[in-house]
């Protein structure tokens, strides 16, 4: 009878053939597209122009930079609409490996991009707002953004199982992508549910930044290798 820790071994040494190298490119430029226009909207963009507790100075930065609101915004449709084609692509790569668990975390990928595509309706509207309910479209948006990586953070620890199953990962990658999870998780928790504490939280961002990049890297590597020629039978 198999033990209950079972589902975490891989099944074998390596579960992906190099027939499907083009999609782990796919999926490597797909995770670059959604770091890239996540860190820049959020990060950079909005960074620089909402100022934490000041609604008016934040109006006034908006208005005089309203294309740069406008981009953050799109840059975030780019991130969403690439979080769908990498879900979709992720479920084409695990599904032979995790049959179950790969329409899991297809699912949950999809409810997070439902979930933070909702909340960017306010910001769309921030530009015409009062400086009053402008902070309250921007605090809407920080809400929903918060709840959609819940499921962004089960879905993380749903990938590690996978990753460590399809047996080309090792340990290192699942673990730190478990870990990145359980951040977003406790990070979500303690915005919506003890602000206090949240700022605490703030350094553990660090983990998910490096452990999504590597997966993103060793994607791209991992399909751009050419596939291993086949000895000739003599």
């Amino acid at each position: 009878m198999p033990q209950s820790h079972d589902f975490l071994k891989p099944p074998s040494a390596s579960t992906l053939p190099d027939a499907a190298r083009p999609l782990f490119a796919a999926a490597g430029l797909l995770y670059l597209v959604i770091i890239a226009c996540g860190v820049w909207s959020e990060g950079i963009a909005r960074a620089a122009l909402i100022t934490p507790g000041a609604p008016e100075a934040t109006q006034e930065a908006i208005m005089a930079a309203p294309g740069l609101w406008r981009l953050s915004i799109a840059a975030d449709l780019i991130m969403l609409l690439a979080d769908v084609a990498i879900a979709a692509t992720f479920l084409r790569l695990f599904s032979a490996s995790s049959p179950t668990l790969a329409p899991l975390a297809f699912a949950l990928r999809l409810v997070q991009a439902a979930l933070i595509g909702a909340a960017l309706l306010p910001l769309t509207l921030a530009p015409q707002l009062a400086p009053g309910m402008l902070w309250h479209a921007i605090t809407l948006h920080g809400l929903g953004y918060d709840l959609g990586l819940i499921f962004f953070g089960v879905n993380c620890v749903v990938m590690a199982v996978m990753l460590r199953r399809a047996g080309l990962f090792g340990r290192v990658l699942p673990l730190a992508l478990a870990g990145s999870g359980l951040v977003y998780l406790a990070g979500s928790f303690t915005a919506l549910f003890a602000p206090a504490l949240n700022a605490a939280m703030e350094p553990a961002y660090a983990l998910p930044l490096l452990a999504e990049s590597a997966f993103c890297l060793w994607l791209i590597i991992r399909g751009l290798r050419r596939p291993r020629a086949v000895p000739q039978a003599a």
